[in-house]
């Protein structure tokens, strides 16, 4: 890691492996293809604590109805996409269409707050191969949709990301959405007109059941 940056790996707890297994068992136990949401990398108040993307602690318990010990902090970007899943129907529906993870599977941080992985050029050519290793493992490793794939994120990450995607042919294409944090931070007067745009952008890969 280049100096002063530290590693969110919340996987090295036995207690977060059970609360994963009960997730993905109670979500992903099928075969039906998935449409990949793919945001930055897990935030220290979310994914970096559950290791869930975009789902924090009390998400996790509230909306899931899976129990933990992980504290009471909210995350911005999980509120967000917690009320996409509300308009969309249920977690059920929203999991049973849609597979959310990160371009990097871990997260970072610096001073005591959230780094990207793009924002530390060293740390973004580190980890590239661990990125390709980790998407095709996903993409592998459950049933998905290559025709198309949302990134979270319409600047460094959809950039980084599209161009990485040419190269390895992971989707057919990639579409940027504006991401769930910087809606929630800086635009967030206008957050309904985000959360429309997010289920117009959805709709067509709702799986119908």
């Amino acid at each position: 890691m280049p100096a002063g940056v530290k590693v969110l790996d919340p996987f090295s707890a036995p207690s977060v492996w059970e609360i994963i297994e009960r997730f993905y068992l109670k979500y992903y136990n099928d075969l039906v293809p998935r449409t990949f949401l793919i945001g930055i990398n897990p935030g220290r108040l979310g994914a970096g604590i559950t290791g869930i993307p975009f789902t924090d602690p009390v998400r996790l318990r509230d909306v899931l109805h899976i129990s933990n010990n992980l504290g009471n902090k909210a995350e911005l970007s999980s509120k967000f996409i917690y009320e996409i899943i509300n308009e969309i129907g249920s977690a059920d529906v929203f999991f049973g269409s849609f597979y959310i993870t990160s371009v990097s599977p871990l997260g970072f941080v610096k001073d005591g707050k959230n780094l990207n992985y793009y924002d530390n050029k060293d740390l973004e050519i580190a980890l590239e191969s661990n990125i390709i290793e980790s998407m095709w493992e996903q993409i592998n490793g459950i049933a998905s949709n290559r025709e198309v794939a949302f990134c979270l994120g319409q600047g460094k990450n959809y950039h980084y990301f599209d161009k990485l995607n040419k190269a390895c042919g992971f989707f057919e294409r990639i579409v940027p959405l504006p991401h769930p944090r910087w809606v929630m931070q800086y635009r967030l007067k206008s957050k309904n007109e985000f959360i429309e745009k997010y289920i117009s952008e959805l709709s067509d890969c709702l799986v119908k059941k």
